[in-house]
C-alpha cells in the first residue's frame, strides 16, 4: 500500500491524525460554522472520534449534509439501477460530469439508499485540492487523487500508478469506483468519453486490454440535472476564453464553482445506470488496440446518452436554439415562460466588463439542448 500512499483515500488507521490536523487548521475551523453550525470544538472532536472508518464518517457527517442540501436546493433525486443484477459486485461507474462535488456525493448517497453494500472510491483531480483541509476532507470522503499538470514522463508514471490503484480497489478491496468520462466537466454538456481515460484504466491490469477492462466491470452512468446552477459561470468562462485564449480559472473561480454547484438550485436530478460493459465487451474482441478504445468509448457514450432524463429545460432550449425547427410539443406555454424567465435570470448574474449577451444566451441554450440532441431529439447542430 505504500506505493499508493500519496494518492489513496484514507484508511481507518489514518483517521485520528487527520481529524487532529483538521481541527488545528484555522481555515477549516473558520468554515465549520457555515457547514455544521455552532458546534463546540470539543464536541465535534468527540463526534469525529466516534467514526471507525471512512464509510462511518460519510454516514455521520457527509450524507446528512448532502440530504439537507438536496432538500433545500432541488425538487428531488432518484436513481434507476434496474440494469444492475448483482449489487454485491463492485463496479467502476464512468459518468458524464455536471458538478464538481455533488456528482460523486449523490451517487454515494444513492448507492446506500438502494441497498448497495458500500460507497465508491472517487477520482478527483489535484487541481481542486487548493487548501490542505480540502485535501483531507475529500480523502476522508473516499476520494483518491488524480495528479495533473505534470510533465510527459511524470504523467505516464502517475497514470500507471493511478491505474494500478484502481485495479487494486476493484480486485482486492472489493470497492466500487466513480470516475468522470473526461478530465473536467463538459462545459457545453456535449458529453463524450475521452479514450485517454479508458487507456489509463487499462494500464494497471493484467493480460490484454480487453481483459484489463473486464476486471474493472464498467457501468456507464448518466447524470441529468433539470437546472445546472453553474450554467451562468460556464457561459462566463466561454466568453472569457473566447476573448482571451490564454484565460485560466483562478482558485477563487474553482471555489465559486464548487459553492454554486452545491448550494444552487438544481430542480430535479436523475441518475441512470446503463448496461454493464462486460455484457457486450466480447463483441470488441479481435479489434486492434486503437480500434478497441475507439469502439469502447463510442459504446459508453451511446449508453450515457440513452440514459438522459430530458426535462422541459432541455427540450425548450433546443426549440429556442433551432428557431422552431424542433418543436417541443409536450411542453406547455407556462413551462416555456418559466424557462425563458430562468434563462434571463441566469444571464443577469454574469459579471463581465462587456458581456456579449447574444453569445452568452446561445452558450447556455446549447448546454441544455445538447443532451436532447445526443439522445436523438434532433441531429447535432
Amino acid at each position: 500500500m505504500s506505493d499508493f500512499d500519496n494518492i489513496r483515500c484514507y484508511d481507518a488507521e489514518d483517521l485520528p491524525e487527520v481529524f487532529d490536523a483538521l481541527l488545528a487548521d484555522p481555515q477549516f475551523v473558520a468554515v465549520l460554522p457555515t457547514v455544521v453550525g455552532d458546534i463546540p470544538k470539543d464536541v465535534l472532536r468527540e463526534e469525529l472520534g466516534s467514526c471507525h472508518d471512512t464509510l462511518d464518517f460519510q454516514k455521520k457527517f457527509i450524507y446528512p449534509l448532502v440530504r439537507k442540501v438536496m432538500a433545500e436546493a432541488s425538487t428531488g433525486l432518484d436513481t434507476d439501477s434496474s440494469a444492475i443484477d448483482d449489487k454485491s459486485k463492485p463496479h467502476t461507474y464512468i459518468s458524464n460530469h455536471r458538478d464538481i462535488v455533488l456528482d460523486s456525493a449523490l451517487l454515494s448517497e444513492q448507492l446506500l439508499e438502494l441497498g448497495f453494500p458500500t460507497t465508491p472510491e472517487i477520482a478527483i483531480g489535484d487541481n481542486l485540492l487548493i487548501y490542505p483541509w480540502i485535501r483531507h476532507i475529500v480523502r476522508l470522503n473516499k476520494a483518491f487523487i488524480v495528479q495533473r499538470s505534470l510533465g510527459l514522463r511524470e504523467t505516464l508514471a502517475a497514470s500507471q500508478l493511478l491505474s494500478r490503484y484502481m485495479h487494486h480497489v476493484i480486485r482486492d478491496k472489493k470497492t466500487p469506483i466513480w470516475i468522470a468520462q473526461r478530465e473536467g466537466r463538459a462545459k457545453d454538456s456535449n458529453d463524450r468519453t475521452q479514450e485517454s481515460v479508458l487507456k489509463m484504466i487499462a494500464m494497471g491490469g493484467e493480460g490484454t486490454v480487453l481483459e484489463s477492462i473486464r476486471e474493472m466491470d464498467i457501468v456507464p452512468l448518466t447524470i441529468s440535472y433539470e437546472f445546472d446552477p453553474c450554467d451562468f459561470l460556464k457561459a462566463k468562462e466561454f466568453q472569457l476564453r473566447r476573448d482571451n485564449p490564454e484565460h485560466r480559472k483562478s482558485r477563487q473561480d474553482d471555489l465559486q464553482n464548487m459553492q454554486t454547484g452545491i448550494f444552487g438550485f438544481k430542480g430535479h436530478v436523475h441518475y441512470h445506470m446503463g448496461t454493464p460493459v462486460n455484457t457486450w465487451l466480447d463483441e470488441l474482441a479481435g479489434l486492434s488496440k486503437g480500434d478497441f478504445f475507439a469502439a469502447l468509448s463510442q459504446r459508453i457514450d451511446e449508453e450515457i446518452h440513452a440514459g438522459y432524463m430530458l426535462y422541459p429545460s432541455n427540450l425548450i432550449a433546443l426549440e429556442m436554439l433551432t428557431d422552431g425547427d424542433f418543436r417541443a410539443e409536450e411542453c406547455t406555454s407556462a413551462e416555456r415562460e418559466a424557462f425563458v424567465s430562468y434563462l434571463e435570470g441566469q444571464i443577469s448574474k454574469i459579471d463581465l466588463p462587456v458581456p456579449d449577451y447574444e453569445f452568452l444566451r446561445e452558450r447556455i441554450l446549447r448546454m441544455y439542448a445538447n443532451p436532447a440532441i445526443n439522445k436523438g431529439a434532433l441531429r447535432p447542430v
